[in-house]
């Protein structure tokens, strides 16, 4: 068997694909070779490019079903699917109109089951193949003030896990599950760049991710390296958050360097 990271003649569909984190794994796909599909709502005025080629663009709403299987139908073949169409601003519960909760629950769970059935036909032809789940540490941990998006994310894992085994033996399916990435709006959530970096410095490896690292993670999951691995949530959050007690305990403190 062989064991390869190049994706060359392969095709990958990325949702969110044209910014932010999807863009970052538009880009590592492309630079492993594969043709790359990024889809949005919104045409974006660039496109993600690597080495030369450019990921080609399909406007679609990923919470559509009928969208998602026109689409699907339009495509002469498909062997890596990325769910990574998410997000959500800050909302506490109580607040703002209840069917702005119930849309990002759409965007970040209902939208990743309507693409991977819509294409799951289309991976099959070829063989087989994978799809990857991009969530994140608000689905594996208390979400205040954005609880809509932590849940949804919670039930992305729970549905990763059921379609690795409806799914097996020719669709691997993984999630990914995010801490803090930079990315063009990250200002929103941690402020300018004195903001950012003093995030960055309380994950263990002393920065935010980069787009691109997603990306890779991506690239490795979906490649013959990972042809055992199914069913898996790999955390990509450089470490984890430093637990809160170890900063408000009065004992064990290190000293300052």
């Amino acid at each position: 068997m062989s064991l390869t990271l190049d994706l060359g003649g392969r095709t990958v569909v990325v949702t969110g694909g044209v910014r932010g984190v999807g863009a970052g794994i538009s880009r590592a796909f492309l630079a492993a070779g594969a043709e790359v599909v990024a889809v949005a709502r919104r045409t974006p005025q660039t496109l993600p490019e690597a080495d030369g080629r450019t990921a080609r663009f399909v406007s679609l709403d990923v919470r559509d079903p009928d969208a998602a299987q026109a689409f699907a139908d339009g495509l002469d073949r498909v062997d890596v699917l990325v769910n990574n169409a998410g997000g959500g601003p800050y909302l506490p519960v109580a607040e703002g109109d209840l069917r702005t909760h119930l849309k990002i629950i759409e965007l970040n769970l209902s939208s990743a089951l309507i693409m991977s059935r819509a294409l799951r036909p289309k991976i099959l032809e070829r063989g087989g193949g994978s799809v990857i789940n991009i969530g994140s540490v608000s689905g594996v941990r208390p979400s205040p003030g954005t609880a809509a998006y932590g849940a949804a994310k919670a039930g992305l894992h729970s549905l990763t896990q059921s379609l690795a085994v409806e799914w097996a033996p020719d669709i691997r399916v993984n999630t990914l599950i995010l801490g803090m990435v930079r990315t063009e709006l990250a200002h929103l959530h941690y402020g300018d760049e004195e903001g950012v970096a003093a995030v960055g410095r309380t994950v263990p490896l002393g920065r935010l991710a980069d787009p691109y690292d997603i990306g890779a993670a991506c690239v490795f999951l979906a490649s013959d390296l990972a042809s055992y691995v199914t069913g898996s949530s790999m955390q990509v959050h450089g470490g984890g958050e430093r637990p809160a007690f170890l900063d408000a305990a009065t004992v064990n403190k290190e000293e300052s360097r």
